[in-house]
């Protein structure tokens, strides 16, 4: 059974760092391309991030926050990461990673991100 779980969310003030991580498990994690996705209140849902299978390729991010995020992987442990910096207000929202599996969509439960002071 193909899952994914986040985990690293929280309370931050702005200007502050998080780690979120995404695991994968009941498939073979690292032959797929993993997207992080955000939704805030109100707003569409947002591709961040996105780093490619072991294949190879280059991370991909969205202009909100490049420069201050950093995707990924560490396929030994069936995980991907997403650095972010100079974290913002902007950047609050519910972070979900999300990868596709034969064809089908696959999302985790996410974590919430708060940037506050």
């Amino acid at each position: 059974q193909v899952q994914l779980a986040e985990s690293g969310g929280g309370l931050v003030q702005p200007g502050g760092s998080l780690r979120l991580s995404c695991t994968g498990s009941g498939f073979t994690f690292s032959f797929y391309r993993v997207n992080w996705y955000r939704q805030a209140p109100n707003k569409e849902r947002e591709l961040v991030a996105s780093i490619p299978s072991a294949g190879g390729g280059i991370p991909n991010y969205a202009d909100s926050v490049k420069g201050r995020c950093t995707i990924s992987r560490v396929h030994a442990t069936n995980t991907v990461y997403l650095q972010m910096n100079s974290m913002k207000p902007e950047d609050t929202a519910l972070y979900y990673c999300m990868l596709v599996f034969n064809g089908a969509d696959y999302w985790g439960q996410g974590t919430q991100v708060t940037v506050s002071s």
